[in-house]
């Protein structure tokens, strides 16, 4: 039996340790990040009506509430991400029926564009908070989550497929329960990777800032306070000086949660590497030293870890048998049920799919839809490969040097972060001054935000490289060419898979904003699926925004079927 959680105890526990000098250093950045955190909270829930006018002001002095309330949008949408990835790898890594649906599912979720999902969630969110500007801050933080979500799922996803075979010979030997198995095998291994791909959405969140907090609702347009709405302001004002602030916030705001979130969790989860040796590729972190070195926050952190391990049960005494999960046992028939229903579910949607073309669109329409897809299809896979040649090496060097991998990390986040937005009066200038081409010259834009996944999952898959066996290549004489075909590419080539799954999707969902830019009263288009959705968007057209969203959704599947998972399944078999 467990021993029963004593408030009263655990108060005494903490107060029985005296403060020291690093006691005092981190009490006043804590009440002050506790300050700015209840007071952002207050004013995500005040008082509006729909048609009520909502202004940005372009002063700098409101830049730090700003900045303030997106990031606690963000970091709220990012806790919420955690336990869908949780919930959703976990299930589909361990069920082969299960796996079959959702992760077709997760491509499918993937490839929707924001827009479309605000479309969804704006009206139901207004109607569970009448009053209160509570419902459209909550519409905002779920378009937020649509940005991180996906990134992060595949990624634990990946991990917990490709868990060494002798850590699952471990954990049968300890007759660990799913539960068990998860948090003390899968989810510490995945830790690393994880980590980086956190990062990489906190910066995809920052890239469809503009679309989460400039929202338009029953013919009103929505503007919350933050730096996306910010940015929003700007470009219809062609307040050049507006974006510089509003680049300059950016940057202030990754480097402060850097400092104080990622990198040292970066440093603590450094301990989950899959090696029996750290050597020089410890991650370090001031915040993490001012911690450990902490009386208070050590007694917190040893309390806190005592009654998690009560409460979550690790190690308790029921144990899963080691023959496997109960549901291996089921009759021979449930898998070919469950086969069957998914394949009636798939026929059922296409024969609404064929009804819906069939009286609101027209085929000549769904034959130019496609056509536009191909044209943004072209565009993905180019851009892909050619971020691929650029970034893999780079990340490879990175990943395997930490104090480098350390320095970039902040650099990598905010060029992953930057809104394309922020580009649109330079592109439209060179555009304009020079008669280029937009179809050509706008492309590289579908990229600019989703590159990043490659270099982030690539840096994480590098870093994880045991240092054990780059001594034994080095022992062995490999060099050059032999040494990356032999040792660091096959080490990384999950994770980069993963890292282009990602990019890949992200970059159909760029599109909307890569291929249809605008910078005051100008606007360029470049041909493609993206460019379609947006201005069927700005139309109010809802049949032919949902046609777009359909075919866009119809394109990632079959990439992500017969391209991106024959590579998956590749480099889980290499792995092994």
């Amino acid at each position: 039996m467990f021993a029963m959680f004593d408030p009263q105890d655990s108060g005494r526990h903490w107060l029985a340790s005296r403060p020291n000098r690093w006691d005092w250093a981190l009490l006043p950045l804590v009440l002050a990040l506790l300050a700015a955190l209840a007071f952002g909270a207050m004013q995500m829930s005040r008082p509006f009506t729909v048609g009520q006018p909502t202004e940005i002001a372009l002063d700098p002095i409101y830049l730090p509430y700003y900045l303030l309330r997106t990031i606690l949008r963000m970091f709220t949408a990012m806790g919420f991400s955690l336990l869908f990835s949780f919930a959703f790898a976990a299930v589909a890594a361990r069920y082969r029926a299960a796996e079959k649906l959702m992760i077709p599912l997760l491509d499918i979720l993937q490839s929707v564009p924001i827009l479309g999902f605000q479309a969804i969630a704006i009206a139901p969110f207004i109607a569970l908070f009448p009053g209160n500007l509570l419902g459209v801050e909550c519409a905002a933080i779920f378009a937020i989550f649509t940005s991180q979500a996906w990134n992060m799922t595949f990624s634990l996803y990946e991990s917990m497929r490709t868990v060494p075979s002798e850590l699952n010979e471990a954990a049968r030997v300890f007759r660990l329960s799913a539960w068990q198995r998860f948090w003390r095998l899968e989810l510490p291994y995945a830790m690393p990777g994880l980590l980086w791909n956190m990062m990489m959405s906190m910066s995809g969140g920052w890239f469809f800032l503009v679309a989460a907090e400039a929202i338009s609702v029953a013919g009103q347009d929505i503007k919350l306070p933050g730096i996306g709405a910010w940015i929003a302001t700007a470009i219809e004002q062609e307040n050049g000086r507006a974006i510089a602030y509003a680049i300059a916030a950016m940057l202030a705001g990754i480097v402060l949660y850097d400092q104080l979130f990622f990198r040292p969790l970066l440093a603590w989860a450094d301990k989950f590497r899959f090696e029996e040796s750290q050597g020089e590729t410890a991650q370090q972190s001031w915040l993490l030293d001012w911690i450990r070195r902490s009386s208070w926050a050590r007694a917190l952190n040893e309390r806190f870890w005592e009654r998690m391990r009560g409460a979550l049960g690790w190690f308790g005494t029921q144990r899963q048998d080691a023959t496997g999960p109960r549901w291996r046992h089921a009759p021979p028939w449930l898998p070919r049920a469950w086969d069957a229903l998914v394949v009636a579910a798939a026929a059922l949607a296409a024969l609404r799919l064929l009804v819906f073309i069939h009286s609101d669109v027209g085929w000549g329409e769904v034959a130019h839809v496609v056509g536009l897809g191909f044209l943004t299809l072209l565009r993905v896979l180019l851009l892909i490969g050619l971020a691929s040649l650029i970034w893999v090496p780079l990340a490879v060097w990175i990943g395997l040097r930490p104090q480098y991998s350390q320095r970039v990390q902040a650099v990598a986040q905010f060029l992953a972060a930057f809104p394309v937005n922020l580009l649109f009066p330079l592109v439209v200038y060179a555009l304009v001054a020079y008669r280029l081409n937009p179809d050509i010259w706008l492309s590289p834009l579908m990229v600019f935000g989703t590159q990043w996944y490659i270099l982030f999952n690539v840096v994480a898959g590098a870093s994880t490289v045991p240092t054990e066996l780059r001594l034994a290549a080095d022992n062995l004489g490999l060099k050059g060419w032999l040494k990356w075909k032999r040792v660091y590419l096959p080490a990384v080539f999950p994770s980069y898979v993963t890292g282009a799954i990602t990019a890949s999707g992200g970059s159909w969902n760029a599109s909307i904003v890569a291929e249809y830019v605008t910078w005051g009263k100008t606007t360029l288009v470049a041909n493609g699926l993206g460019s379609y959705i947006k201005e069927m968007t700005d139309a109010g057209d809802f049949h032919r925004i949902a046609l777009g969203i359909g075919v866009m959704c119809v394109f990632v599947m079959l990439l992500n079927r017969f391209f991106w998972r024959k590579l998956y399944l590749l480099s889980e078999d290499r792995s092994r």
